[in-house]
């Protein structure tokens, strides 16, 4: 649980760091509302966007399955999460070219993956 919950605290530490990013670029910009047809503000809004949509219930379904699952399953996918949501920030603030595609499929893949096992679990199977 212990790699989960450093996970955790890593990953609100990025959130907030892509949301002190947002204010920077709005008011170096001078933007109050929106992007303001500004690439680099719009970029920076779709990371933390991202981020807020998908990272919550990565680390719910995370959470929910380290009861069924060990120490293994949980450090993994946990991880692995913030291995894929810092490389998907990445790319979209054009740090890392392929990082937007990586970062999706991982995350992608971290939800489906707890899906799957929750689901199973649901119907009396576990597979390990």
């Amino acid at each position: 649980m212990n790699i989960y919950l450093i996970s955790a605290a890593l990953l609100g530490l990025m959130y907030v760091g892509l949301s002190l990013n947002i204010a920077r670029l709005r008011t170096s910009k001078r933007v109050s509302l929106g992007d303001g047809g500004d690439t680099e503000l719009r970029n920076a809004i779709r990371a933390h966007g991202n981020f807020s949509e998908f990272v919550p219930l990565c680390l719910l379904l995370i959470y929910i399955l380290s009861v069924y699952y060990g120490y293994r399953t949980v450090a993994g996918l946990s991880g692995l999460l913030v291995v894929a949501r810092v490389a998907h920030a990445a790319g979209i603030l054009g740090i890392f070219n392929q990082g937007r595609a990586i970062g999706a499929v991982l995350t992608t893949l971290i939800v489906a993956v707890c899906s799957i096992l929750l689901g199973l679990i649901g119907l009396g199977i576990r597979l390990y």
